[in-house]
């Protein structure tokens, strides 16, 4: 598609990029796609607020791997708490990577965040990524006032790769019993297939590209595994009951159709669902809050959900 149809920033940062790429991503190596996924969330993140307290920490998984994740506060107090999964087609993205938004969405919602480093595929393929995410997510409501925050009050959230895992979270949460005042999807991957009409339309061209998507999947899953609902949730058998939606999305994603679908279908059985869509941006906008003013404006609806959902 033609860049016109971006904002001048989303357009601007896009041509940036073309220009610093020494080739499509999924021509690299692994190692590399790692590095350049790194040096851009530096390059266009905002840069790192201060807070009151930042904390490296572990959670243990249930076959004994350590797991890393991060603390972060605004303000000393017992903050409610979310979990916040990385995206990054299960394969790249750290703790590193989303620094900057785990720190905006502390600081505008007041909310405690713990971001979770999940393991990557391919080392570690499907569902590898799934039980550390609720491993993760069981341990901090069962011992999350070991760090001082409030684990009765807890949401799920994450953005692309990250959105599908805080999805499934939220719909194993309900078989658990576990309550979950919010599930916070930024962008989030529903479908196992990428057959939506989203993606014949923006699925060249852009940052997020067929190949991309393709290269992620085959590193990650096997064909005849991604039916399977805990990769897209979309095709969970049931949805009633799952925690409350606040859905963020990209006018020009390949992932925006699903994203409408899973908002559609989580309505359609009595979930409350607030879902906002940004006009002239692409995947992964919401990580450019130093050149994509649309990026600030979505780091604030999400704190403003946090802020809603969380706070008594």
């Amino acid at each position: 598609m033609s860049l016109d149809a971006l904002t001048p920033a989303m357009r601007s940062v896009l041509e940036r990029i073309q220009r610093a790429r020494r080739g499509p991503l999924h021509t690299l190596s692994l190692q590399e796609v790692r590095g350049a996924y790194e040096i851009g969330a530096e390059m266009l993140d905002l840069p790192r607020a201060a807070l009151s307290r930042v904390e490296d920490l572990t959670i243990p998984a249930r076959d004994g791997h350590t797991l890393a994740a991060r603390l972060y506060l605004s303000r000393p107090l017992r903050a409610p708490v979310l979990l916040y999964l990385h995206g990054g087609g299960f394969c790249i993205g750290s703790l590193d990577s989303h620094d900057s938004l785990c720190r905006q969405l502390a600081l505008l919602s007041g909310v405690a965040v713990v971001a979770l480093d999940y393991r990557l595929a391919p080392e570690h393929r499907f569902p590898s990524a799934v039980n550390d995410a609720w491993d993760a997510l069981q341990w901090l409501a069962r011992e999350g006032d070991l760090l001082g925050v409030d684990a009765s009050r807890l949401a799920v959230g994450g953005d692309s790769a990250g959105g599908t895992l805080a999805a499934v979270c939220a719909l194993l949460a309900r078989d658990a019993g576990l309550p979950l005042a919010l599930q916070l999807l930024i962008y989030p991957g529903t479908v196992g297939r990428q057959q939506t009409e989203s993606h014949r339309r923006h699925g060249e061209g852009l940052l997020l590209d067929k190949p991309m998507i393709d290269w992620f999947f085959a590193h990650y899953i096997d064909e005849p595994e991604r039916d399977d609902w805990r990769f897209a949730p979309l095709s969970a058998p049931d949805h009633e009951g799952v925690a409350p939606a606040w859905i963020g999305l990209a006018e020009f994603d390949p992932l925006l159709d699903e994203g409408l679908a899973y908002g559609d279908k989580l309505r359609a059985v009595g979930v409350p669902v607030t879902l906002e869509v940004w006009r002239g941006v692409v995947h992964d906008f919401v990580k450019m809050g130093r050149t994509v003013p649309e990026a600030r404006l979505a780091q604030e609806a999400a704190a403003r959900a946090l802020r809603e959902a969380l706070w008594p």
